[in-house]
């Protein structure tokens, strides 16, 4: 009898670890994908009730490629739905050219549901008539579908096709501030198109609470305190930190520029709420020190947000 006929897969334990884990990462990628789809799915419908019940029944263009076609269904026998679609078209050739067919089939599934919900919802009565609350509601609404959409590694097409182009350009600048400027037209347009400027000073309420809710959904309550104590008790107020607020703390070197002497310069980074408490901390040690204090508005690492994602 042949020998090999008697091998068994469990003689090759490595190889039947790899196949193992090979299926399981496998697995998992397959059900986050699916996850993917749902949260593109709800936020597309949460982004259709923003467009079709508040910002279009009000005649609030909020910006983008909706708001052009806000203001398009006005003067074409078309639904705004139909004319998101519609001019995505040459974004979508863009979008297959810069990022590939594996991101444009979920941005083209998201905006063709986008697209739907808005016909969808359009056809039933808004939520309210009052312009202010719309321009709140409906901008609130529409950050969280598009922040929502964003998060899953998509986009509902249009002007977030080109933020995200630029956003690769210039990744110091976010993505909500990027699309604000990208609607500050479009929302200028439209009080030439409807003859009204105060619905165009509603539509930039939408547009601005829409760029705050968005970068608080994709970056969260992201916001710290960023903290250089000179002391000449470092160690003191390093051990109050670290067993008083259970935060870190990091030693830099550094020699006074008159004195010439060597110093430990305490780095530490904590949340907004605690600074209050490290900077009685630092008082209470040394009155005497001096202290650097100041925002720092994205952190990444343990604790904070994990930098191996890609930039949204």
């Amino acid at each position: 009898m042949d020998k090999n006929n008697l091998l068994d897969r469990k003689d090759f334990p490595e190889e039947n670890n790899k196949n193992v884990e090979s299926s399981v990462n496998k697995k998992q990628q397959t059900l986050k994908r699916v996850g993917d789809y749902i949260v593109m799915t709800l936020s597309a419908a949460v982004y259709g009730i923003a467009i079709g019940l508040f910002s279009d029944p009000n005649m609030l263009a909020p910006g983008g490629v909706a708001g052009t076609a806000v203001i398009l269904s006005r003067v074409l026998p078309l639904e705004t739905g139909t004319l998101v679609l519609i001019m995505n078209i040459p974004i979508f050739l863009f979008g297959l050219w810069q990022f590939g067919i594996r991101f444009m089939i979920s941005t083209i599934y998201s905006t063709f549901l986008a697209s739907m919900f808005i016909n969808f919802f359009g056809k039933y009565p808004p939520v309210t008539q009052e312009p202010l609350l719309a321009a709140l509601v409906g901008g609130a609404l529409a950050a969280v579908g598009l922040g929502l959409t964003f998060r899953s590694g998509s986009t509902t097409g249009g002007t977030d096709i080109i933020v995200k182009y630029l956003r690769r350009k210039m990744p110091y600048l976010k993505t909500g501030i990027l699309m604000m400027s990208i609607d500050v037209v479009v929302v200028t347009a439209s009080a030439f198109v409807f003859g009204d400027v105060e619905r165009a000073l509603y539509a930039g309420i939408s547009v601005g609470v829409t760029s705050f809710v968005l970068d608080l959904v994709l970056y969260g309550r992201d916001g710290a305190k960023l903290l250089y104590i000179i002391s000449d008790h470092p160690e003191t107020i390093a051990k109050r930190l670290l067993e008083d607020l259970d935060v870190g703390v990091t030693y830099l070197e550094g020699v006074g520029g008159y004195s010439g002497k060597e110093k430990q310069v305490i780095f530490c980074v904590l949340r907004k709420p605690m600074s209050p408490k490290a900077e009685a901390i630092v008082k209470e040690e040394d009155p005497r020190a001096f202290m650097i204090v100041t925002n720092a508005t994205e952190i990444y690492g343990e604790g904070y947000k994990s930098y191996f994602g890609e930039k949204l």
